[in-house]
């Protein structure tokens, strides 16, 4: 079945709105022609209010923690945080797998087409598979920087990785936890698994503390090792900030992704983008205001001309699972940053770290973004009332 739309504007996701155009697309929602209004009979077309947007890819997820909704005290900052999420038990697998299917249809309906999605289990992989939503599954590994326990870390982690599935139109990497928890043994081992030009993410300046324990190893990272009883007496600051720890020990040759970003600042980006052409900077502001009340300056980004994502992070450390709702928290905190560059961020620019971009992320000829229809206030301003319905 051939279906013909249009709406007071579409937006691409590559630029600014079009006005009096038909979208028309077949039953799996493939995009066949867009083309004038004036061109079809507008009896054939059907007219809706608002403005028609690309699906939204979420490049920053952990499903697997669905089950700890409102677990998790805000405002703690991220090492009590991180504390209250190893800590946590006694959960029956029922239990979590009902959460992990309650939450994947939770972003199918919120017009999310594509995740980012952090694994450190195999507790997500059944629902993956049978999901409507592409899923690129990040497992997650780390050593708490122990170098020579690497190996024993690293094969703990291994059957998550071979678990997750890389069928049906996902795809899987292993990835670094973060700068704070990964040795330099594992490092090399995660690049060996990993096939070249695949993405990776890296969880990268969430905390002050973080970059202070590679500055000149104080703040608060220092009690986090000595509560989980991990020495750190061999490790040795750098004396920069803790991304450039990431970049001497990543692979230039892959996708990267770095979230949170909440510390970065402007040298931090551009030495970043200076490593690899191929980076992108995920953005997950309603975590970031859960677990440390702040968000990053998003005009450094727009500075360096620095390709943002939005994720949502996981359900312990945010309300939903919504890429509008973060699409939302932006435009109401920092209002300087367009409406078109947030809608790029939440579609094409998380398609294409992803490498998705073929068939997501914008309204093109050929691909199959999904079509949402979004209610935008005045002058097309996200506002407290806009809602997503989808289209297809």
């Amino acid at each position: 079945m051939i279906k013909k739309i249009t709406a007071d504007r579409i937006y691409t996701g590559t630029d600014a709105a079009l006005k009096n155009k038909v979208i028309v697309f077949d039953a799996q929602g493939t995009i066949l022609q867009i083309d004038d209004l004036a061109d079809h009979d507008s009896a054939s077309v059907e007219h809706l209010p608002g403005a028609i947007v690309p699906g939204f890819i979420n490049t920053h997820c952990h499903l697997e923690l669905s089950h700890m909704k409102g677990k998790a005290n805000t405002g703690t900052g991220l090492v009590p945080f991180l504390q209250t999420v190893v800590n946590f038990r006694d959960i029956s697998m029922e239990e979590i797998l009902d959460a992990i299917d309650r939450a994947d249809a939770e972003m199918w309906d919120g017009g999310i087409m594509a995740v980012g999605d952090i694994s450190n289990k195999v507790d997500t992989a059944a629902r993956k598979n049978q999901s409507r939503i592409q899923y690129y599954t990040f497992v997650e590994f780390f050593d708490f920087l122990q170098e020579e326990g690497a190996e024993n870390w690293f094969n703990n982690f291994k059957p998550a990785y071979d678990g997750q599935s890389d069928s049906n139109g996902n795809r899987k990497s292993a990835v670094p936890h973060a700068p704070y928890t990964v040795s330099r043994n594992l490092f090399r081992k995660i690049n060996a698994l990993n096939a070249p030009g695949c993405t990776v993410s890296i969880h990268n300046q969430e905390t002050p503390g973080e970059n202070a324990l590679f500055q000149d190893k104080t703040g608060s990272f220092l009690d986090f090792y000595e509560g989980f009883g991990f020495p750190l007496e061999e490790f040795q600051p750098n004396g920069k900030t803790s991304i450039h720890y990431a970049l001497e020990h990543m692979d230039p040759h892959c996708r990267t992704l770095f979230v949170h970003n909440t510390e970065s600042d402007i040298e931090d980006i551009l030495a970043a983008q200076a490593w690899s052409n191929d980076i992108y900077w995920a953005t997950c502001p309603n975590a970031n205001l859960y677990i440390e009340n702040r968000l990053p300056n998003y005009q450094h980004f727009l500075d360096t001309n620095a390709k943002v994502t939005i994720g949502t992070d996981s359900l312990t450390s945010n309300w939903q699972l919504s890429i509008l709702e973060e699409m939302k928290t932006i435009a109401r905190f920092q209002s300087y940053v367009p409406f078109t560059t947030i809608l790029s961020w939440a579609t094409i620019n998380g398609a294409e770290a992803l490498g998705f971009d073929d068939v997501l992320g914008s309204i093109e000829v050929g691909k199959r973004p999904g079509l949402l229809l979004l209610n935008l206030g005045e002058d097309e301003q996200l506002v407290h009332e806009t809602k997503v319905q989808r289209i297809s």
